[in-house]
Order: structure tokens, then C-alpha cells, then sequence
């Protein structure tokens, strides 16, 4: 045992090996360290160290207590009947989830789940053979499936219902496992690749993914959704400043997970990659280790991506998968080595795998070109045209400080006139008009708003910091405490403008508990307008308040997409490149960019804001002709875009040649098509991408041309009489 000046303590193991008859042994000897090495703290160890578990039966137990937390659902008929009376009713629909997920949570806890497994250890070494039946390359490898034998097992000797539950979960998780990397010696987590079956069971999300990824290891525990073969989505770094927010961090996991996801699939109507979403969230003890904790998130991902090469991972899935991941919170600076460790793999879309990479490397980066508040800027100055008003005159509200990438370019690009800022430092407030030279050196610099020069301020004007107490703002009123003030400046007096422009914040923000805050006693809402930057600020529930008072309110879905475009056509520029041909056309070296790349960024703004603009439009018109609220047609819109998809490539369109170079040649960017030409595009991208391409293009160029009342029927004979004519 040595121990180093910092306290980490190393065990030298010497295994004298005298019989060959020990070789298995000693292998199963270093498979139970390597496994021991990257599970979490748990407070089932006893069960180890006392021997009830082997190492293995041990560190399936863990996970599929992970998979019990998050998948099972303690439902009622009544609750059920609840859920069906309350369809129609978006703001106590949404209470009334909120109540069951807390009931819950409160019953399932992790302990809970604990004393079930402690209580049956036996069972427990049944469920696990039955696990490892599937998936232990040297046994018989079974197709995954519920055992019913187990199930009648435990119906006799377990009484308690919701000891049953938790068991029969267990049973859950071994029917849903593809792949894992659970019998792989050299790995830094244990992953698991699931069928989604049992999300078609679970009333609480709306529509089942395509595919759940389950990654846990001693640093964190995290999940990646997608919703079809080829996806595309951020990966998300969860940090929790105490043990207070990490419980609830660690509660709403999938379900933020899920939710993040399921908007990617919404916004990103307008491209070939349907939704996906990664989040990884860091244990309570290791809140420092980010960059380690993601790179081991993506060593996990790959063990269930790529084929095994010593056949260590049975695979039941079966398909090959195509992922593309991108920046979200805390990730934007390990995407360029992301890639790199995807070339290492093998992956052979490792350029592709990530977006958000640095310029030296072919990518695109949001923030420069401000990509995604393109998209959320033609939302606003769409409503003020159709309104007639001039932007100047409007005052405006934002969340997100002048040091990010959407509140920066949000400053930037804008001509209104903002009162107020709230970033990370504090909160930036003037009812006279924030100073908008000031404001633009902050954006420009990427600083907070605590860097604000205070000589610029009118003197009804403020600057807030979060550490500060007893303040005393310019009308006398006294702010006790700056970070409380910060939290919920967007729901004060101080925040009343025309224009609301959130840019970042954290999810549900805004939701059927606080929303009523933002009216006054005539029920006259602070915001005319609101425009969501930033994803999932304003619950559905939330939403629906709004509009029904009047604000004209766009969602996330439909506003901030212009990033994920942007991220897309990265995406496709490394796809269907050499890696020759990327370093010459799309890679800046020594400061100076290929003439390819910037005609390529130059159509990639084009398209954002020509999508922005479709949508808007097709929003605003059908709201006119149905009056449903606009956050509602959101989300019909982008199904039906999404369902229009998916029929089209399924469908006999695809085999009509003549039709599919058509469309193709109008759906593929043409800086791509003028240097390499169509033909040499389809013979390098994957079909499926292709595929994906073809059908996005012409499911949301009818949609948005037809409205959400143009019928299949007509869209099919269309298509079948196309002879090349404008869509």
C-alpha cells in the first residue's frame, strides 16, 4: 500500500500463480476488481462485503436499483382516471403530474428500493442469472424477455405490493437490455443500451424514445435519449452546489432527460436528425470532476455503440447506430476531444459524432455567429412587424447575461430597449433603458453584468450582485438578500416590459405554481410578448395560462432551433467529407478560413433564418384560423412534420428516382452540391441519413406551405404528379 502527498492511497496485489489450473481464477480475480473500481457508493456495500452478493451480483444490483428510481411509477387506477378527465386541461393536467411524480418519489425512494432488495437477496441472485442468461458472452445468451417463472416466484413469497413492484422492475430492466458492456473487463462505467418498451406502459411521458442509454459509473450516473435511428442532441453536465439541489437534481434526472429530448425531437422538425439528449450528473463528492466524469460518459456510450472486438457485449439490438452529440451546459469544451476519442474507437463518423467543435476543427461554433438567437430573433421581430411596431420603442426583459452565448447575441442583434438583465453575477435593472454601448462592450467582451460600468446607470437604475444583502434600490424598496433577488427578478415589479426574452435560466422556471405572479389585480399579464430562448423555461401548463390572457407567447420548440441547424449542417459537411477534403474546406489553420467555409457558414445562416421564418409564419397564420394557442401548434405542427417524415420515408416516394434526385437537389446545400455534385453526396452519406434528408425535406415544406390541415391523401397524389416544380 503506498499513499501519495495528496491522499490517494494505491494497493499492489502480487497473485503468485504456481497452477495453471488459476488462470480462469485469476481472471475472474481482475474482472471483480476492474467492476469494484467504477461503481458508486451505495449503502447496500454491507451485501458485498459480508458476501451475500458476488462482485457481479453486486454491481447489478446497483443498476438495476438505478433503473427501479427512474422507471417505476407508483400508478393508481384512480390516478389514471385523473390523467384521462384532466386531457384537456393543460394547467391542473400539469399539477396533477406534479403531485404524482412527488407522492412518488416519496415512496419510492432510494432506501425504500434498498430495504426490498436487503429483504429478498435470494430473489435478487435469481434476477440477476436471469440477467446474466443474456447477456454473459460465455453463457447461453438468451434473448432478453420477462420471465414469467420469476414473476410467479415472487408472487408467492413476497407479500408487501410494493416490494412486488420493485422486483417485478427488476424483471423490467432485464426484458429492456440490448447490449451492455457489464462483462467487458477494461471499462470506466457500466452501460446499458434499452429498448424502450416499457415507456409505452408509462403514462407519464408522452411518447416512447427510439432509444435509452443508461451509463453509471463513481463519478455519475447519467442517461442519453434519442427518438430514431439518426438523432441528434447536446450532452448536459449536471452540477449541484449542495446536497439539497443534487437530491433534486438526482430525482429529476430522466425526467429532465426526457423532456430536454423530446423538445430536440419538436425543433428539429427542419432537419435530417430527429431528437436526442444527454445528461450526466455529477455525484454529490465529486462536483469538480466534469471533464473526467463526460469523458468517461462517452467511453460507456461507445462500449454500447460499436461492435465489441473481443465479443465481450452480446448484442441484442442488432443496428447500427448512428449518433451525433453536441454542446449543452458545461460540455462546449470537450466536444473537439470527444471526436478525437471517436477516431481512437474506430467510429467511423468521428468527425460528425460531435458538433460545436473549434473552427481548427471544422466546426461551426454557435456563439460567433450567433446561430441560435437568429432563429429566436425572427420570432420577435416576426410578431413586431405583424403588429406593426417598431422595435426601438419596445422595452424588453432578458434572463441570460451578456457572458453567454444566446444572451450575448440577444444583446447584439437587437434594437430594443432592455430594463433588464439577470445573469449568473446578478441582476442589471433600468426602467429607463439599460445603456446600450455599455451593454454591447459586455456582449462583445463576454462578461457578466456585475462588470457593468454603474456610471452609465439613470438614477432609477441598479446593479444587484448575488452576494450582496440589505440593499436599497433607487424607489426604497430593500432587497434583503441578491441571490433570492436574482431567482426571481423575472417575476417582480422591477421586470415589467413589453417584451420578454428568456435566455437562459433553469428549467420550469416558470410553471402553474408561480405563474399567476406575473399578473396584476386586473389580471393584465407584466409581458405583452415572450419569445423562449432558453429551453423549457415555462411549463406547458404554464404556457397555456399565458395565452389564455392574451400574451402572445412562441416556445422553445419552435424559437431557439436555429442552433441545431446550424449543428446539423456541421453534422452533414463531416459526413460527406474525406478527412482530407475536411482539413482543406471546412478546418481554419493559422487564422485563416478556407473560402469554402465561409460560403458554407453564409448558407447556414440563409437556411436558419429561412426556417424561422417559414414556421413563424405558419404559426401565425393558423392561429388566425383556429385560435389555438400558439404553443399548442407548436407541438402539433412539429408532429405533424415529424409523422410526415417518417410516413415519406417508408413510403414508395423514396423508389421514384426522378423524385428523389428532385428533392434532394433543393434539400442538400448547395455550396456542398457545387463542389462535390448530388451523385457523390448519396454515394457517401449513409442511406438512412439520406433517407432522413429526403423525408424531413418534404414533410416540412408541405406542411409549411399547406398548414396542418392539408390532407395525406392530397400530399400523396402531389408528390406523385411532381415533375419538378417548386415545393
Amino acid at each position: 500500500m503506498n499513499t501519495l502527498s495528496n491522499g490517494l492511497i494505491f494497493y499492489n496485489l502480487y497473485l503468485e500463480n504456481k497452477n495453471p489450473d488459476d488462470d480462469a481464477e485469476i481472471e475472474r480475480f481482475l474482472d471483480r476488481i476492474g467492476l469494484l473500481s467504477i461503481l458508486p457508493r451505495s449503502d447496500l456495500i454491507n451485501l458485498l462485503i459480508d458476501q451475500t452478493f458476488s462482485a457481479n451480483e453486486y454491481a447489478y444490483t446497483l443498476d438495476a436499483t438505478n433503473f427501479a428510481f427512474y422507471f417505476l411509477e407508483n400508478e393508481s387506477e384512480d390516478l389514471n382516471l385523473l390523467r384521462d378527465a384532466l386531457k384537456r386541461d393543460p394547467v391542473n393536467a400539469g399539477r396533477l403530474e406534479r403531485i404524482s411524480a412527488n407522492l412518488s418519489r416519496a415512496a419510492l425512494s432510494v432506501s425504500r428500493i434498498d430495504e426490498t432488495v436487503r429483504q429478498y437477496p435470494d430473489l435478487m441472485k435469481q434476477i440477476f442469472k436471469n440477467f446474466s442468461d443474456s447477456h454473459d458472452p460465455e453463457g447461453p445468451k438468451n434473448t432478453p424477455e420477462f420471465s414469467n417463472e420469476l414473476k410467479n416466484t415472487i408472487e408467492k413469497e413476497v407479500f408487501d405490493e410494493l416490494d412486488r413492484k420493485i422486483l417485478y422492475a427488476f424483471l423490467s430492466f432485464n426484458q429492456n437490455i440490448e447490449k451492455t458492456n457489464f462483462y467487458v473487463r477494461e471499462k470506466s462505467t457500466l452501460s446499458y443500451r434499452l429498448n424502450t418498451k416499457f415507456i409505452d406502459e408509462n403514462s407519464i411521458y408522452p411518447m416512447a424514445p427510439y432509444g435509452i442509454f443508461m451509463i453509471v459509473s463513481n463519478e455519475f450516473r447519467g442517461f442519453h435519449v434519442r427518438f430514431r435511428e439518426v438523432a441528434r442532441g447536446g450532452l448536459r453536465l449536471i452540477p449541484s452546489r449542495d446536497a439539497a439541489a443534487y437530491t433534486k437534481n438526482r430525482e429529476s434526472l430522466f425526467t429532465e432527460n426526457y423532456n430536454l429530448a423530446y423538445t430536440q425531437n419538436k425543433k428539429n422538425k427542419d432537419i435530417p436528425e430527429f431528437g436526442s439528449k444527454g445528461t450526466i450528473l455529477l455525484e454529490r463528492n465529486c462536483q469538480q470532476s466534469g471533464n473526467y466524469a463526460f469523458s468517461k460518459y462517452i467511453s460507456g456510450l461507445f462500449d454500447v455503440i460499436l461492435p465489441s472486438p473481443n465479443g465481450r457485449v452480446v448484442d441484442h439490438h442488432g443496428k447500427e447506430e448512428l449518433i451525433f452529440c453536441g454542446p449543452d451546459e458545461g460540455t462546449a469544451d470537450v466536444m473537439e476531444w470527444a471526436a478525437f476519442y471517436g477516431k481512437g474507437r474506430g467510429y467511423p463518423y468521428w468527425k460528425a459524432f460531435t458538433t460545436g467543435k473549434p473552427n481548427t476543427m471544422g466546426g461551426i461554433p454557435h456563439d460567433t455567429y450567433g446561430m441560435t438567437t437568429r432563429s429566436v430573433h425572427e420570432y420577435v421581430v416576426g410578431t413586431l412587424d405583424r403588429l406593426g411596431i417598431d422595435e426601438s420603442t419596445v422595452t424588453k426583459m432578458q434572463t441570460g447575461g451578456p457572458d453567454g452565448d444566446l444572451g450575448s447575441n440577444e444583446i447584439l442583434i437587437s434594437k430594443d430597449n432592455t430594463i433588464g438583465i439577470v445573469d449568473g453575477s446578478g441582476t442589471l435593472m433600468d426602467p429607463n433603458g439599460i445603456d446600450r454601448e455599455e451593454m454591447t462592450r459586455l456582449a462583445t467582451e463576454r462578461l457578466m453584468v456585475e462588470h457593468f460600468d454603474k456610471s452609465k446607470l439613470s438614477k432609477d437604475g441598479a446593479l444587484i450582485l448575488v452576494n450582496e444583502t440589505d440593499v436599497t434600490l433607487p424607489d426604497g424598496s430593500i432587497v434583503d438578500n441578491g441571490l433570492t433577488f436574482r431567482n426571481n427578478f423575472h417575476m417582480s415589479k422591477f421586470a415589467k416590459a413589453d417584451l420578454f426574452v428568456p435566455c437562459g435560466g433553469r428549467p420550469e422556471s416558470i410553471n402553474a405554481g408561480n405563474v399567476k405572479e406575473l399578473f396584476d389585480e386586473n389580471g393584465n399579464c407584466m409581458y405583452k410578448y415572450i419569445v423562449e430562448g432558453a429551453n423549457l423555461f415555462i411549463t406547458e401548463d404554464a404556457r397555456a395560462t399565458l395565452e389564455e390572457q392574451g400574451v402572445i407567447l412562441f416556445k422553445d420548440a419552435s424559437t431557439n432551433k436555429g442552433g441545431v441547424t446550424s449543428s446539423s449542417m456541421e453534422v452533414l459537411a463531416a459526413l460527406c467529407m474525406t478527412d482530407e477534403e475536411h482539413s482543406n474546406l471546412m478546418q481554419v489553420k493559422n487564422g485563416e478560413f478556407p473560402d469554402f467555409y465561409n460560403r458554407y457558414v453564409e448558407e447556414v445562416i440563409m437556411v436558419i433564418e429561412e426556417n424561422a421564418r417559414l414556421e413563424f409564419n405558419c404559426l401565425w397564420i393558423e392561429h388566425e384560423r383556429t385560435g389555438e394557442q400558439r404553443a399548442v401548434l407548436t407541438d402539433v405542427l412539429s408532429t405533424k412534420i415529424n409523422d410526415l417524415n417518417v410516413d415519406v420515408q417508408n413510403s414508395s416516394l423514396w423508389n421514384n428516382i426522378e423524385i428523389r434526385k428532385s428533392v434532394l437537389t433543393k434539400a442538400f446545400p448547395k455550396t456542398l452540391q457545387d463542389e462535390f455534385g448530388l451523385d457523390t453526396l448519396l454515394e457517401r452519406l449513409p442511406e438512412d441519413y439520406v433517407k432522413s434528408v429526403f423525408g424531413y425535406y418534404i414533410a416540412s415544406r408541405f406542411v409549411y406551405k399547406y398548414g396542418l390541415d392539408g390532407a395525406e391523401f392530397s400530399f400523396f397524389e402531389y408528390m406523385n404528379s411532381y415533375t419538378g416544380e417548386e415545393l
